[in-house]
């Protein structure tokens, strides 16, 4: 701190500076021994933050907007500065007698009193004031473009008239709430997080925690966020394409890692249902950004032309988030077995839609759960279509319970449902059984597999009673459909 840094600095270059407040036992414990150094040759300034008059006596310096304290970052009061040409050498915090003698050079500075007290938290720093000190007395680091309302505008009307919203009520992203954001993330407001389609613009992390908070987001949820669209905006997974297309799907994302317990996410009980923040927000901020920013809106949802074609849509195209539930899963984290590190932090993207259900509350064999899961599998889209779509299998933590006791993991369970879906063609080419849909015709005589190569997943989810698992259908894969892309959740505050 320099005495002439800023209009918050002190008028003295030499002496000493106490920073309190009126309401903390300890700034009251010391106002004595204030007093007395006030006696002394050397100055004294008091600044204090609530009680213009305290402590009486010293003629103390008003900081009620608490701009001197927020200037020169006091955390906790009493602190006590020393300046020499201008410059803070030295400072102690709450009431500790050989401290306040040793920076004082009086001896007997507080004779009679407790050796120590601790000290209290200073108003700036309260979580409920600090933000809108930043924004008052910091440099701005927000370059989004400030909107007025006028005193009769309604928030939520506005973000619907201006069509900001998936036709759900947002939260108003003030400077503020983006502020509080941004500190969910490490990286720089201004760092380019990914070009967004379809109109290919460049956004950066600020308007990425601007969508985020209009979904409702948490701060700590920034940073699966911000992976979520370094994922789904790779090449691979083709986000151009997925809202091109006249299908159900929309991105699905798949959290593991320590994060998901870290941030309350819920990887049990209604799992691809409501009723949880983390999984219902996350999903949703990267719906608001390929909305918002990439120009990805519903074709005539609200009356006006979009990009995205989908006839019927799906509940991922609101936005559909969940962890896997890896603590008694059968299987290694899905990331671990797409080549990640154990326990590392990543977003796995997937196109796809849903849920079907699976019902088998009679099989306790691994041999005959398999027969039932790629039953219904086999059905995905349509029993006789192959070869294009994707799938994402859920299985359900009491058909995982077959599984694990029989030592079955992801690989094994994975190889054996693909190969009771390699499908020989003919009953199922066009025509058959009276059907008009089906392969066509020239592959008769050959077996084709289900579903596309490395676009059937398996994960670990859902609530303890229930006999269930889940299909979430998928796009097609291939040169234009979407491959799975995971990413790493990184830049994570400590």
């Amino acid at each position: 701190m320099s005495a002439s840094s800023s209009p918050y600095s002190p008028s003295i270059t030499d002496g000493f500076i106490a920073v309190v407040k009126q309401d903390c036992p300890t700034c009251e414990f010391v106002a004595p021994v204030l007093a007395d150094m006030a006696k002394s040759d050397r100055p004294l300034v008091v600044y204090t933050q609530d009680d213009p008059s305290f402590p009486a006596g010293l003629d103390p310096i008003d900081d009620t907007d608490l701009g001197f304290s927020w200037h020169n970052d006091i955390e906790t009061v009493p602190t006590l500065l020393q300046l020499e040409g201008g410059v803070e050498t030295d400072r102690t915090v709450g009431w500790d007698v050989e401290q306040w003698r040793q920076l004082t050079g009086i001896p007997d500075l507080g004779d009679g009193l407790p050796p120590f007290r601790p000290g209290c938290g200073s108003l700036s720093v309260d979580p409920s004031v600090a933000p809108d000190l930043e924004i008052r007395f910091g440099d701005s680091v927000l370059t989004s473009p400030r909107i007025e309302l006028a005193t009769l505008e309604d928030e939520m009307e506005v973000a619907f008239d201006r069509g900001w919203t998936d036709g759900l009520p947002v939260v108003p992203p003030t400077e503020k709430r983006v502020m509080a954001m941004l500190a969910g993330t490490t990286r720089a407001p201004d760092d380019v997080v990914a070009v967004i389609p379809p109109e290919l613009n460049e956004v950066t992390v600020e308007q990425v925690a601007v969508n985020a908070v209009l979904a409702g987001c948490r701060p700590e949820y920034l940073p699966v966020v911000l992976a979520a669209v370094e994922a789904t905006c790779n090449d691979d997974f083709n986000m151009h394409g997925l809202l091109a297309t006249t299908y159900f799907s929309g991105p699905i994302l798949i959290v593991n890692g320590p994060i998901a317990q870290r941030i309350g996410m819920n990887a049990r009980g209604n799992v691809l249902g409501q009723g949880n923040r983390a999984n219902s927000t996350i999903g949703r901020a990267l719906q608001l950004v390929v909305r918002n920013l990439g120009g990805g809106r519903p074709n005539g949802a609200d009356g006006r032309p979009g990009v995205d074609m989908a006839l019927m849509g799906s509940p991922s195209k609101v936005g559909l988030c969940f962890p896997e539930r890896e603590e008694d899963s059968p299987f290694a984290p899905l990331a671990t077995d797409r080549g990640f590190a154990p326990a590392t932090n990543t977003v796995t993207a997937v196109a796809g839609h849903g849920p079907s259900a699976i019902v088998d509350q009679l099989s306790r064999t691994p041999e005959s759960l398999i027969g039932s899961l790629a039953a219904v599998l086999r059905s995905e889209g349509h029993p006789k279509l192959a070869m294009g779509f994707g799938a994402t299998l859920v299985v359900g933590p009491e058909h995982g319970r077959i599984f694990r006791e029989a030592g079955w993991d992801r690989a094994r369970v994975h190889a054996e449902i693909e190969q009771r879906l390699l499908l020989d063609t003919d009953p199922i080419l066009r025509g058959v059984d009276g059907i008009d849909e089906g392969l066509p015709p020239a592959l008769a005589g050959n077996q084709v597999p289900k579903f596309r190569p490395g676009g059937f997943l398996i994960v670990h989810a859902g609530g303890d009673a229930g006999l269930f698992s889940a299909v979430l259908g998928g796009w097609v894969g291939g040169p234009t459909g979407s491959i799975p892309v995971t990413t790493e959740i990184t830049d994570i505050p400590q």
